[in-house]
């Protein structure tokens, strides 16, 4: 038995016995930080491919940028970061950016316009799920090479058309916007895949942390850069533990074998705030939970069947209860504080409306449907709870519970019936939701656009992916802000998502630990502002 192991039985044995614990000050070293954490979505840390929220918190710290974001300014918050200032071209297609001086990779090797220009081109090369985000630009493998062009010490993006500036340089803040040791990886590279497996489990970049490991559901260690352009950080190794139970977390948190728990639920939050030593911050994230429908299913593409459900989740309940304090009632796919965010709440629990509008469409007697949701806590009691309400309704709803991996496959290859899931936001600019949840240029299988929500779920939409297109080119702010506020209240009423709620996240951290940021609505931690 493993000293961790050791530790979690012997405390459960101690609680089993009624014998309280007293808080105990944080035991890790002072220049080290420990996270328990649900990491089990990680699939990759290649830039080009990572799409899940845990992969994108590790990229943060390994990988820089050209552009970064300021995390309490999301509607404009950009910063300087490898590129030190840019400029725009007359006709505003053309950006061209001027290198920061004297940044090197983790190899050592200087980064360079080079660098970037691979990384971009690569990203649109593979054309892996997150590729959108810059494809998005008119972007293909046959124009990169005119496209992004590096010159010297500065490197040039021309984009198809005109977009509103900040709309593109939010996009290049996203994960597939690093920039990657081009030498170090090419040295990898296996029949033409453009060391796409080597960075699969390693790192080529210049952030403030090297890959030492990641053990996929166990664990991630990043080592730290003292080369890092901003600094040397405080903590000289950062390890990221895959606990899923909120109580194993609490229990770590509370002995000291852990400095920091970010899935403490509502009970656990309790429990440690009580406790000398610890802290609990709570702040307001990007992260929506949402169910969908795919429209495959002839059940589940009937207008009155879509409407019926969203009318048979018990929003009040949900949060009053195993969510308490850690969602707040969401309806729209912009998070509040992004540019035009809207709070309108228009569906409540309503069982009789839900029963006559399942009649209407010929389903009085219901019907049987999947459910399909990741092995998180919270997201198997929503649909445990959608399961209870939607039987009340007359509707049979069968579960099926797997790891982050074999859920976001099945979802992503468009099997299931219904999902249970969270989405947050890529990058500080409203398309990074409009344009997944809004857009579906090609509904067919052959698109096979697993970035884009309303893909997954087979909803054919040209006319508001239209008008999706459009806000993404409107320079005016409030004109733009207005076109989202529209697509938004359109898109609650016809389509086969009903969001529901938004992330407070809660987590619970050794009072001796200090700055650690979680990104704001973008919830993209940074390790190297810490100290203890």
């Amino acid at each position: 038995m493993n000293a961790l192991r050791s530790t979690i039985f012997s405390t459960a044995v101690i609680l089993a016995a009624g014998v309280s614990i007293a808080p105990a000050i944080a035991a890790t070293p002072d220049n080290m930080l420990i996270i328990a954490a649900q990491i089990d979505d990680i699939t990759t840390l290649d830039p080009a491919q990572s799409f899940e929220f845990s992969g994108s918190d590790v990229n943060r710290n390994l990988y820089s940028k050209l552009v970064g974001f300021d995390p309490a300014n999301l509607s404009g918050g950009y910063i300087p970061a490898l590129a030190e200032s840019w400029t725009v071209s007359e006709d505003g297609k053309t950006i061209t950016f001027t290198m920061r001086e004297g940044v090197t990779f983790e190899s050592g090797n200087p980064v360079t316009a080079q660098d970037v220009e691979w990384s971009l081109r690569r990203v649109i090369t593979l054309n892996k799920t997150p590729s959108f985000i810059l494809s998005q630009f008119g972007f293909t493998p046959e124009n990169v090479e005119t496209t992004i062009v590096a010159d010297g010490n500065t490197v040039s993006i021309t984009t198809d058309k005109r977009y509103a500036t900040s709309f593109v340089l939010n996009c290049l803040t996203a994960t597939v916007g690093s920039i990657i040791d081009s030498q170090t990886a090419m040295e990898h590279d296996v029949d033409g895949d453009l060391a796409n497996e080597w960075l699969r489990t390693n790192s080529a970049g210049s952030g403030a942390y090297t890959l030492g490991s990641w053990k996929p559901n166990e664990s991630v260690t990043l080592i730290a850069n003292n080369d890092f352009f901003r600094g040397a950080p405080a903590m000289q190794r950062v390890i990221v533990r895959n606990i899923q139970e909120s109580a194993t977390q609490r229990l770590l948190l509370e002995n000291g074998d852990i400095d920091v728990a970010r899935n403490l639920n509502p009970e656990d939050v309790a429990g440690a705030s009580s406790q000398d030593g610890i802290e609990v911050d709570s702040e307001l994230r990007g992260r929506l939970m949402y169910i969908s429908m795919n429209q495959k299913s002839e059940i589940l593409s009937n207008p009155k069947v879509i409407e019926a459900l969203k009318y048979l989740i018990d929003y009040e309940g949900m949060q009053n209860s195993f969510l308490n304090g850690q969602y707040t009632i969401h309806q729209a796919f912009l998070p509040a504080t992004y540019l035009g965010a809207i709070d309108d709440v228009p569906f409540t629990l309503d069982i009789e409306k839900a029963k006559a509008l399942l009649a209407e469409a010929g389903y009085a007697d219901g019907f049987e449907i999947g459910i399909v949701v990741r092995e998180a806590q919270e997201r198997i009691e929503i649909a445990q709870s959608i399961q209870n309400t939607f039987g009340q309704a007359g509707i049979t709803v069968n579960i099926t519970v797997g790891t982050g991996k074999q859920i976001l496959g099945v979802y992503r290859a468009r099997e299931h019936d219904i999902y249970v899931g969270a989405w947050g936001p890529d990058y500080p600019d409203p398309n990074t939701n409009a344009g997944t949840f809004a857009f579906n240029p090609d509904n067919s299988d052959e698109a096979g656009a697993t970035g884009l929500l309303a893909w997954r779920n087979s909803w054919s939409i040209p006319e508001m992916s239209e008008a999706t297109l459009a806000a993404v080119v409107e320079n005016d702010r409030d004109t733009r802000a207005a076109m989202y506020e529209a697509i938004q209240r359109e898109h609650q009423q016809t389509s086969p998502f009903a969001v529901m709620f938004q992330k407070i996240e809660q987590t619970g951290r050794s009072e001796n630990v200090q700055g650690l940021s979680l990104g704001g609505a973008i919830t993209a931690v940074s390790y190297w502002n810490v100290t203890k």
